[in-house]
């Protein structure tokens, strides 16, 4: 299918990023047998990846601002639009050679997500949207899953380590999850859970403590896709907030509610201590 010209920008972008990410992800599988391991490689890799995005983007929209996991925020003489960019989200998935990782694209205009791009080079899947012309998974239009049925439904969600987020409100969540959903996912790349909620993979999809380079792309493919999404309280301060539910509109519903409960619960069992 035809894209729009921004949409091809980004595409480009993200297809030269990640050419070297994956021939990256060949050195990585080679560096797991060292004693020094790979860490300081796939830093290396992630930041040389956001740098090949930021360089074709700047070729393309010289003026446009950018905000980027490596790089930070770096002003530009278009105050209306922002490129929000992650390099290498799966930094995890990555470092141990597992080829579940992405590179993600959003556009933003006047604090509104325009078009995004998430593109997992190992694979070569590449979900794009652009506001009001809906999701596509490899130019194959793409629609969030129809299941209404929580028992059916397989859910992604984020695992707070020790030290990072409430960990007994984490527990509280994911047995009311356990509960009532057929099975609960944990894959370590949240730009790739929501495409694949925009592609009708997951049912359902939360977490918390992510950074706006996690969410800015997904939102969109989602919404294009034809599904909610919005922080854990159901309002639209996804970025800001860092936190995410999402899903169809029973899914989505049903998802507060059950995070509501646990998140009341947790406060009981906080006063009682």
């Amino acid at each position: 299918m035809p894209h729009s010209a921004i949409i091809n920008v980004m595409i480009k972008a993200a297809y030269r990023a990640g050419r070297s990410l994956k021939h990256d992800l060949g050195e990585v599988e080679n560096l797991q047998v060292s004693l020094k391991g790979p860490r300081n490689f796939v830093t290396a890799a992630d930041r040389r990846a956001e740098e090949i995005v930021r360089e074709e983007l700047s070729k393309a929209r010289p003026d446009y601002g950018f905000l980027g996991e490596e790089g930070g925020a770096r002003a530009g003489p278009d105050k209306s639009h922002r490129w929000i960019v992650d390099p290498l989200d799966g930094t995890t998935n990555f470092l141990h050679g597992i080829p579940h990782f992405a590179v993600s694209i959003a556009l933003e205009r006047n604090g509104v997500i325009v078009a995004g791009l998430t593109y997992n080079p190992a694979n070569d899947d590449l979900f794009v949207a652009e506001r009001g012309k809906g999701a596509f998974l490899n130019d194959r239009r793409i629609r969030v899953a129809a299941r209404s049925r929580l028992e059916e439904a397989v859910v992604a969600c984020g695992l707070p380590h020790s030290g990072r987020g409430d960990l007994a409100l984490a527990r509280r969540e994911i047995a009311a999850a356990q509960r009532n959903f057929a099975g609960l996912r944990r894959f370590g790349a949240a730009t790739l859970d929501l495409a694949w909620i925009a592609a009708g993979r997951f049912d359902a999809y939360w977490e918390r403590d992510l950074s706006p380079w996690d969410l800015a792309a997904g939102t969109l493919l989602v919404r294009e896709a034809g599904g909610f999404i919005s922080d854990l309280g159901g309002g639209e301060a996804i970025l800001s907030k860092g936190q995410v539910a999402a899903g169809n509109d029973t899914m989505h519903r049903e998802l507060l509610r059950l995070l509501k409960e646990a998140g009341r619960q947790r406060a009981e069992e906080a006063e009682t201590a």
